[in-house]
């Protein structure tokens, strides 16, 4: 199962309306079973709509949709922006999600992480706390440490270890040395940076910095990632795009993990809207059903039939044998009666000499 974070730079109507941008936006999404988006800009919620709706409709997304979770508006000042997560539903169950918010008179993320927990029913781990981060560059470091705090809401919150910390860290450059970023709570155990400081993240060509990263908490989150996996999609040399088109994507590449699978369960799927090119299929499934629900009442009717009429044979014996045991003992009062009569009438007749009763 892949994850993936990505900051989209400014994604809103305009870049979604855009052609080229939503094609190898929607590309670039479809091959991960979770990515979170960051720095969407979409005040209204049409923008995002509008791209689910596209994504849906690309390919075999029809057949296997995403979903989309989206934070509210996010920042401190004029300038605010989203979290939002894309997740397909065959593979991934929403448990549960929240805001997180700072204590009282602290005030030290612009943007606080929109965090969510998740099934996922064929990985190793079976579910997942996501925490995603679009750090101030100015503030990386601070930010980045008080992550921690952060960690520790979630363990006390879900009760999980297996938390992934994902996004635009602005970690590299001028923002946060090597130095600085060692003194910082979140880069020592049980901390494990997934993304190396050699990758480059950036699709401009000026530099080569590594801003986003992947950060699993604990050995048992380390051990569930699939060796090597960690690492950004080049889009522009796989979609063999120019200087151009890249950059009229993103000014990121996307930071990508995979998950090792383990046992296999059935996850939840919703139920999709019949579609023109799915009607046919429809109807013959409908049909077979009916064959089959017609299959299940004859077989249905005559074993009730049969089940009456047993039951019926059973009560006619059992009347005749009341009725049998009725004569016998009307019999026996008889020949009680007649032995008393020839007593009384001093006929020859012995008790010997009749015939014993049954009774």
């Amino acid at each position: 199962m892949k994850i993936a974070a990505f900051n989209v730079r400014n994604l809103g109507m305009s870049k979604v309306n855009n052609d080229v941008v939503l094609k190898n936006l929607i590309k670039i999404v479809s091959q991960y079973s979770v990515v979170v988006m960051l720095e969407v800009m979409d005040t209204t919620g049409r923008a995002m709509k509008k791209f689910l709706r596209e994504l849906n409709n690309y390919e075999d997304n029809e057949y296997d949709p995403y979903a989309m979770k989206s934070s509210e508006l996010l920042g401190r000042s004029w300038y605010r922006e989203k979290f939002v997560y894309f997740y397909r539903e065959s593979e991934v169950e929403l448990v549960d999600f929240y805001q997180y918010e700072e204590e009282d008179n602290v005030d030290v993320f612009a943007r606080e992480p929109y965090i969510i927990r998740i099934r996922c029913p064929h990985t190793v781990v079976g579910n997942l706390a996501l925490i995603p981060v679009h750090t101030t560059p100015e503030d990386a470091e601070t930010e980045l440490d008080a992550l921690v705090d952060v960690v520790k809401d979630v363990k006390e919150r879900w009760g999980t270890n297996n938390i992934m910390i994902l996004g635009d860290f602005n970690a590299d450059g001028r923002y946060l040395s090597k130095k600085k970023k060692g003194e910082i709570r979140i880069h020592s155990a049980p901390y494990h940076w997934l993304i190396d400081d050699d990758v480059d993240t950036t699709s401009s060509n000026k530099n080569d910095n590594t801003y986003d990263r992947i950060v699993v908490y604990g050995q048992t989150m380390l051990d569930a990632i699939v060796p090597s996996s960690a690492k950004s999609f080049n889009f522009q040399k796989a979609f063999k795009l120019t200087d151009e088109q890249t950059l009229s994507i993103s000014d990121h590449y996307p930071v990508e993990v995979e998950l090792k699978t383990g046992q296999k369960q059935k996850a939840p799927r919703q139920k999709r809207t019949e579609t023109k090119s799915t009607k046919g299929q429809t109807q013959r499934k409908g049909n077979c059903c009916l064959t089959l629900l017609c299959l299940y009442d004859t077989v249905f009717f005559f074993a009730y039939f049969s089940f009456v009429q047993c039951h019926s044979n059973t009560n006619r014996t059992t009347e005749e044998e009341g009725e049998h045991n009725r004569i016998t003992e009307e019999d026996c009062d008889n020949e009680k009666k007649e032995r008393r009569d020839i007593k009384h009438t001093g006929q020859e007749k012995t008790f010997g000499q009749m015939k014993q009763p049954d009774c």
